[in-house]
């Protein structure tokens, strides 16, 4: 057991004051934080015996799964094999995936995708069959995708329509979750804010932590604005435990238009031939993997910022003008489309690269059924770490995670209810704040979030040393220090609150595992550590070493 500095004791429980006398109350047998894959799959799969609250950030169509570009990976062609996919998982992972989690996984795949399909997602065909692509890592084509480029788009529109057909299903869009509520050790729900209800008290017998992930941690991301790790945060706040913080994803090849907003560029594009070049034009992947282009994302990203650094040049170049363009264009619609909004086109332009954030492996450490360590609180997709990813996450293989413990989550959370029976809902007597600490000074808070985002990116990005996570830790210390302590009343201090704290964690876990390993790269370590072949899992004030 390793101590960890004070940053990781919470100035308090809840981020918000309130009042139980004072608040609205409402009363739910399974709350559901989030609106991506996971929470929504999740609330398919509780019976209609049973009532459900989904609370979502934004609307509920604005969520990372229904910006996934690439598609889902599964076995699906009798060519293919269940121990190929298995073998590419654990590859990919570098040591730290628990292999029972990715067979049990990567066997349920296919029923996963017909369900999808079943429900009226329209993956694309050829010949009548469902196409298949391949993406970096993947010994066989096994990328299920949609509309070209829009696999999370098409799937999204097809669960949020059979959501709203449930009639025990109630969605609170626009609503933000302020904390968790716990009681005696256990989580009873959820402290939920939106601007027509203001602060409510949302009871619950179970409640699903599916928030998603923290790529806006990072100047560089190709993340939504609403992934800012609040669901890692509120967990942590409330005791869970949390594991893998080091690990967050760069995906090799984000749109770099000076000015612009940050655009992914699906790894498929690299499935289909896509080269990568420098400034010069010269194709630079062969020298660094084996596999070039089809490597790893980890290993291209790496790949990437040396380059960047030899030829002193803020991009590379992505090039698809030795491919047929007919089939480019029509392959990738959505991305065409957007390219030639920047006077770009896909099939014969150089197109500028850079990494960008992209999945933070990190989260809630959850067991098969995504039980995390708190009773009451399960937790499903990119919020959680369930053993699926390891160091660094096989492409295509996050949707079906979502898909994968959203359903089993759903499933243990039924066992639990049905084995209790009916129970009353009581409202416990809560220690919490009942008055505002108001600031000392004006924060901008704004300022702030630009600052941090630019520390992380510089100190805390795809490569990493003792130095700047020592200057890192220093910096956001100090912002904690006068941030955290605050009482905000809206979400814009709320989110700034839970930003800090979950980079203090990466910061922390970062700078004690001193090796190499997947995403997490250390110019001072570059090497991979045998020793280091487990996992770093911290709580409240704690943090541990796990094997």
């Amino acid at each position: 057991m390793d101590e960890v500095s004070d940053a990781f004791a919470p100035p308090r429980r809840y981020l918000a004051a309130f009042d139980l006398r004072e608040l609205p109350h409402h009363f739910v047998d399974v709350l559901i934080l989030g609106g991506g894959v996971a929470g929504l799959r999740a609330a398919l799969g509780i019976p209609e015996r049973y009532r459900v609250l989904v609370a979502t950030k934004d609307r509920l169509a604005e969520s990372n799964s229904a910006y996934a570009q690439g598609g889902i990976a599964g076995v699906v062609d009798p060519e293919d094999r269940f121990d190929d996919h298995i073998a590419d998982t654990l590859a990919a992972g570098k040591g730290l995936c628990d292999p029972a989690v990715v067979a049990e996984v990567v066997r349920e795949a296919p029923e996963r995708i017909a369900e999808l399909r079943a429900w009226g997602t329209h993956f694309d065909e050829v010949d009548g069959q469902i196409a298949l692509g391949r993406e970096g890592g993947h010994s066989h084509a096994r990328i299920v995708h949609a509309l070209g480029d829009a696999t999370g788009r098409e799937m999204m529109r097809a669960i949020i329509a059979r959501v709203r057909t449930q009639p025990h299903i109630r969605i609170w869009q626009n609503s933000f979750t302020v904390d968790l509520l716990t009681h005696e050790g256990r989580v009873r729900g959820a402290l939920v804010w939106d601007q027509r209800r203001g602060l409510s008290l949302v009871w619950a017998a179970a409640t699903l932590l599916a928030t998603g992930g923290a790529g806006q941690l990072y100047r560089e991301s190709t993340n939504p604005e609403i992934a800012t790790g609040d669901g890692h945060a509120i967990a942590f706040r409330a005791g869970a435990e949390l594991r893998d913080m080091e690990f967050m994803q760069f995906h090799p090849t984000v749109l770099y238009v000076a000015g612009s907003s940050r655009h992914l560029l699906t790894e498929a594009l690299r499935g289909e031939g896509a080269q990568l070049r420098d400034r010069d034009g010269r194709r630079f992947m062969p020298e660094f993997h084996p596999l070039a282009e089809l490597a790893p994302r980890d290993d291209v990203s790496r790949a990437i910022v040396a380059v960047m650094q030899r030829t002193q040049h803020p991009c590379v170049y992505l090039d698809l003008s030795h491919l047929d363009p007919t089939h480019v264009r029509s392959r990738f619609p959505g991305i065409a489309a957007l390219l030639r909004g920047f006077d770009l086109d896909l099939a014969t332009d150089p197109i500028p690269v850079r990494p960008g954030a992209h999945y933070f492996i990190g989260g809630a450490t959850v067991d098969l059924d995504g039980r995390t360590t708190l009773p009451g609180l399960w937790a499903a997709g990119e919020v959680s770490s369930s053993g699926l990813h390891g160091a660094n996450r096989l492409a295509s293989n996050s949707l079906l995670e979502g898909l994968v413990f959203g359903a089993r989550a759903a499933e243990d959370i039924t066992r639990e209810l049905d084995a209790r029976g009916p129970v009353a809902l009581e409202v416990p007597n809560l220690e919490v704040p009942n008055r505002r600490v108001e600031p000392r000074r004006v924060l901008d808070l704004a300022d702030i979030r630009n600052a941090l985002r630019s520390l992380m990116w510089r100190r805390v990005g795809i490569t990493r040393d003792a130095a700047g996570l020592a200057d890192s830790a220093r910096q956001v210390d100090y912002w904690c220090g006068y941030v955290l302590p605050h009482t905000f009343d809206n979400p814009e201090g709320w989110i700034l609150q839970n930003m800090l704290t979950v980079a203090r964690l990466m910061i922390a876990a970062a700078a004690q595992r001193t090796e190499s390993r997947g995403v997490h790269w250390r110019s001072d370590y570059p090497e991979t550590d045998p020793a280091w072949a487990r996992h770093i899992a911290f709580r409240a004030a704690e943090s541990e070493v796990t094997t």
